[in-house]
């Protein structure tokens, strides 16, 4: 169901956000080629704009400007994995070789956070949710539908995300080389090796996680990045789960489009 209306499960990918150079510029991007809407919000958030569809958080969008003093991070979507305790979550990852950039933070009463990056280098997020439990719609076109590790190392990055977040790989049918992550027997994300074939990056990326957002149509979506300003990473192709594309937006963070084949059985 499209609506999320259950707490998500530890491990699960329950939100995603980017910080972006012109905030304005990124809202008004993200309208255009999604629908979402969004404005910036208040000065104890640090303008931290929540971006909606049909009434429902989907994403955020963060200015730059906001980091004050500190160096900006790179122009690229994060995702956040829901987490019961934030402070076991970051010592489950320090202790399994993982590298914590912040400490778990309070956000208000909305809940606590902290990003960190994978041994193999991937950047990822951990959210604690009080009263904001994350994305209030998913798997539908114009929201997220799903979170992909391309990692320089598999066997590590298995290794780590089953220790460190509970989240089980095992191959997934009809699509070699491609690994489903899963919490509790239900698939919540993908991995592959950097280099496979079909694998979404440019040749020379470092491991990260690469967000997938529902579409009706990609190649019309894919028309609406570039009319956006955006710009083409892989033009559309077909694949076992749909018709996909790879595409960053006016400021290059990447993202992936996907029309997801209707399940069949």
């Amino acid at each position: 169901m499209p609506e999320v209306t259950e707490p998500y499960q530890p491990g699960t990918p329950c939100w995603i956000d980017v910080v972006a150079p012109d905030q304005a510029a990124a809202l008004d991007f993200y309208a255009k080629v999604f629908g979402w809407e969004g404005r910036p919000g208040p000065p104890e958030t640090g303008g931290y704009a929540l971006c909606t569809l049909k009434g429902k958080p989907v994403a955020g969008i963060m200015s730059a400007e906001a980091m004050g003093d500190q160096p900006a991070p790179p122009t690229v979507w994060t995702t956040y994995f829901a987490s019961a305790d934030a402070d076991a979550a970051l010592q489950g990852i320090t202790r399994n070789g993982g590298n914590a950039f912040t400490p778990a933070v309070e956000v208000m009463n909305l809940g606590r956070m902290l990003v960190a990056a994978d041994p193999t280098g991937a950047v990822f997020g951990v959210w604690e949710p009080r009263d904001f439990p994350g994305a209030g719609i998913v798997n539908e076109p114009g929201a997220l539908i799903w979170n992909e590790l391309n990692t320089t190392d598999r066997e590590a990055a298995a290794a780590f995300y089953a220790a460190a977040l509970g989240m089980e790989t095992a191959p997934m049918e009809g699509a070699e080389g491609y690994f489903s992550l899963s919490v509790s027997g239900r698939p919540v994300g993908g991995m592959q090796s950097l280099g496979e074939p079909d694998e979404a990056g440019p040749p020379d990326a470092a491991s990260h996680w690469l967000v997938y957002f529902a579409v009706a149509d990609t190649d019309g979506t894919v028309a609406k990045v570039t009319e956006a300003g955006g710009t083409v990473c892989r033009e559309p192709f077909d694949m076992v789960a749909g018709r996909m594309a790879v595409v960053q937006d006016s400021q290059g963070a990447s993202f992936a489009l996907i029309a997801p084949k209707p399940m069949t059985g």
